[in-house]
């Protein structure tokens, strides 16, 4: 397996990463995995980890494309290039770039490569704003048309994805695999839990609850504005996640709405400490404002229980409908209906306990299993045991 990302860190490929190498072990496979130099050694029965010597000494790798990830591609492709000369494989399963490694190397030594299809990497370009060049968009989008014609087998995590690969012509190979599975962690007493809603929420208002990072599609401002409509209500807004530099830059907003003193920046925390916050709120939202793929924390959400606040955005509705969430255009004042809606109608309710009772039926363990059993013998044209 090839994951030219961090392995292991708490975001959203490396976890996807995990729950495949978790899969593969728990099926009885040996998986050697190559991936980039930093990142936490997960113990995985199975999994042996090579990483790719850090000869430029890189402290940090962001989300998304970036140019730090070059250098380290060309390392991560020698370093397998030579290991796959000693020793023999029945599979080649890569993430992300790396499909571009892999079919090349599963050519030359004729084995089966199996592309985990996270996005589109020339959507990628546009949705981190990594570049305008419309050279280099021609060349990506070449390049994930080869990797589509020649994998023997493809994941895709959301419906958009298998659209792509539908338009290019390899729906046969491909099968929908959501990044469903996300860590378990026990939620502290009801003591603890009520020390920090008292915190964030002194005079018993309701909260809302936004987790994630604060890149530009994610709609930050958005729900800013949004919720400075409703900023006369006995409401908060809890804001988890985003680097020191983004909160700072969002700060001033919240000032200027007037709605400094109703919203609180919690900042990055770790993924252990999510689900007490969740559940502490009274609504969950994601006011995504571009993208395709569905966001990892949809999943959690929908089991959590909470009323869900989303754009009606197809990024939402390929997984979400109006019988799972509250869906609103993404405007200020569709959003803050929906929020009110959300924290003050009991219908809200009723939509978050089917939500819950869906997720808990479809989104299981032994499901992802047998996804993964199918992917395997497609790609290596073996029937399933």
């Amino acid at each position: 397996m090839i994951a030219p990302e961090p392995f292991f860190q708490p975001r959203g490929t490396p976890i996807s990463v995990y729950f495949r190498l978790k899969a593969l072990s728990d099926l009885g496979h040996e998986i050697d995995l190559f991936t980039y130099p930093l990142g936490e050694d997960k113990k995985i029965p199975g999994v042996n980890i090579y990483r790719a010597p850090n000869i430029l000494g890189f402290k940090k790798i962001k989300i998304g494309p970036s140019l730090t990830k070059i250098p380290l591609d060309i390392t991560l492709f020698f370093q397998t290039f030579l290991t796959l000369f000693r020793k023999r494989y029945d599979l080649i399963f890569t993430h992300e770039e790396a499909s571009w490694i892999g079919t090349f190397l599963g050519k030359i030594k004729k084995i089966p490569h199996l592309y985990d299809m996270h996005s589109s990497l020339p959507q990628q370009l546009d949705n981190f704003k990594f570049s305008r060049s419309r050279l280099l968009k021609f060349i990506f989008a070449r390049l994930e048309k080869w990797v589509l014609r020649h994998s023997q087998a493809i994941i895709v995590i959301c419906p958009d994805l298998m659209k792509i690969v539908e338009k290019a012509g390899q729906k046969e190979k491909a099968l929908l695999l959501e990044n469903f599975l996300d860590f378990e962690y026990p939620l502290p007493s009801a003591n603890v839990l009520q020390e920090l809603k008292k915190k964030f929420a002194p005079q018993g208002e309701k909260i809302v609850l936004y987790t994630g990072n604060f890149f530009p599609y994610q709609g930050i401002p958005l729900l800013l504005e949004a919720f400075s409509l409703l900023k006369k209500e006995k409401v908060r807004l809890l804001l988890v996640g985003g680097t020191p530099e983004e909160v700072q830059s969002m700060q001033p907003q919240a000032k200027t709405l007037g709605i400094g003193t109703q919203v609180s920046f919690v900042g990055q925390v770790p993924p252990q400490e999510i689900p007490r916050f969740m559940a502490i709120a009274d609504a969950l939202v994601s006011p995504r404002i571009a993208g395709t793929n569905t966001p990892l924390k949809i999943y959690s959400f929908l089991k959590s229980g909470k009323p869900i606040v989303a754009t009606n955005l197809w990024t939402h509705t390929q997984l979400l409908d109006s019988d799972k969430a509250i869906l609103v255009d993404p405007t200020p004042k569709s959003l803050a209906e929906g929020l009110r809606l959300a924290l003050f109608d009991p219908k809200a309710q009723q939509i978050a306990r089917r939500a819950q009772q869906w997720a808990e039926q479809k989104f299981t363990y032994s499901h992802y299993l047998e996804k993964i059993k199918e992917i395997l013998a497609k790609a290596t044209r073996l029937t399933s045991k």
